[in-house]
């Protein structure tokens, strides 16, 4: 509106009602834009199907929540390796979760520690999952929660934490009849 009022009165200085007509027609008639090309801060905020049976589990919560939406993870690698060995590696993670269908940005904001930005955040809790199983990874955090790599010792020892927690299923056999 602001940029029709300055043209306007611009061309109206020049005193040519013609191009003045035509151009603020022109403005008139633009359509909005469709939901999925509009900026994310116009965009409606998803659906959220809230399943009060499954309460338990905040990071499936927090994982419907960032759905559409853009989230960045911050991954450390491991001291051991050179800051080239640190930009290959984390290059091979994103060639990794792309070829899983899981597009991702990689920006190396420092020698051994990089952002991977997701435009759709749901997809950040998949490449979590991947990259705690790297044996190069140091830490990955997001949502100010930080998930250490499995080999080292504190993510080792979360490892043993859920494996406790988690109660063994023991596995039927089908029996199969000719």
């Amino acid at each position: 509106m602001n940029c029709t009022l300055r043209l306007g009165s611009i061309l109206r200085k020049q005193q040519n009602p013609v191009l003045f007509r035509k151009f603020s027609y022109d403005l008139e008639e633009e359509e909005p834009l469709p939901e999925d090309e509009l900026p994310e801060h116009l965009r409606p905020q998803p659906k959220l199907h809230f399943d009060p049976s499954n309460i338990g589990d905040p990071e499936e919560l927090l994982k419907m929540s960032k759905k559409g939406r853009t989230l960045m993870m911050f991954v450390q690698v491991k001291e051991e390796l050179s800051p080239e060995q640190a930009e290959d590696v984390t290059k091979l993670w994103q060639g990794s979760l792309y070829n899983n269908h899981i597009q991702a940005e990689r920006y190396m904001v420092d020698q051994r520690r990089a952002i991977f930005m997701f435009k759709d955040g749901a997809q950040a809790w998949e490449a979590k999952d991947f990259l705690i199983e790297q044996q190069e990874l140091k830490e990955c955090s997001m949502e100010n929660k930080v998930y250490h790599g499995r080999f080292t010792p504190e993510g080792q020892e979360e490892y043993r934490k859920t494996a406790k927690k988690k109660p063994k299923t023991k596995s039927k056999k089908k029996k199969e009849e000719l």
